[in-house]
């Protein structure tokens, strides 16, 4: 039996190892080194895998099993949070600043945790992405004042999502009821959400055994949707458009997504 991570080679095409090969404990690191160049992070994502790690570590890459993962039609909103939308003037964009969505991902305070492992070499890293037209934002505004919002990255129609945050309560879950209505109404089924936390998984997250996860990327990942920047397409939302229990059933274009 295995009991360290695979070592990767310095070359950013490198391919990486079958995801299946990692470990139990801890669970769902593969590998170690590398870089974070564009090409091996598109390569990441498009085999289940990601980076995480912390300031003064080596790179590691993981792809955890269970995955956490939203249907794009099965994000839920508690009803007292639908209610205060229906009084809100936020508004919900994309693309509009994504370094400062990162920047504020990156800064949050988080329980339990010291530091930040959204580090400015990854932030570095994501916002070459973004400029390709591959790693996108969603922004939560009041008046302006940006107030919550994610980040993640797209490839084909899945969507891989990174990090969230709030500056004020709701924020994040403003941002990510947004994103998947607007990916639902596109014919994207799935948000990945890496890891289950007791937030994602109130908020209808789902836990996928890691070989469905990979079986439905590699189909998701290989449909035709070129990079490109997300501010037209996506539009502005304001927050009371998404206060309705059947938001996504309104919106809908006729996919309905298989479990």
């Amino acid at each position: 039996m295995r009991h360290s991570p695979f070592l990767l080679p310095s070359e950013p095409d490198a391919p990486f190892p079958p995801a299946s090969l990692a470990l139990r404990e801890p669970d769902g690191l593969l590998a170690i080194g590398g870089d974070l160049s564009v090409p091996r992070l598109l390569n990441a994502y498009r085999n289940g895998i990601f980076p995480w790690y912390s300031q003064g570590q080596p790179i590691l890459w993981w792809s955890p099993d269970p995955r956490c993962v939203f249907r794009t039609d099965g994000v839920h909103l508690s009803a007292k949070f639908r209610r205060q939308l229906r009084h809100s003037n936020w508004t919900v964009r994309a693309d509009t600043c994504f370094a400062q969505v990162i920047a504020a991902c990156a800064s949050v305070p988080r329980v339990g945790q010291e530091g930040t492992w959204i580090t400015a070499e990854m932030q570095a890293a994501y916002n070459a992405l973004h400029r390709l037209g591959h790693a996108h934002s969603v922004e939560v505004f009041d008046a302006g004042a940006l107030v919550g919002g994610l980040y993640g990255v797209a490839i084909g129609r899945m969507f891989f999502g990174e990090s969230m945050f709030s500056a004020r309560s709701g924020g994040s879950k403003l941002a990510l009821a947004a994103l998947a209505r607007t990916l639902h109404g596109w014919g994207w089924p799935l948000i990945d959400a890496q890891v289950a936390n007791d937030h994602t998984l109130g908020l209808g997250a789902q836990l996928w055994p890691r070989r469905e996860f990979l079986h439905r990327i590699s189909d998701q990942t290989a449909l035709p949707e070129p990079p490109e920047a997300w501010t037209a397409r996506f539009g502005e939302i304001p927050a009371d458009d998404l206060s309705a229990p059947e938001q996504f059933r309104r919106r809908t274009h006729g996919f309905a997504p298989s479990a």
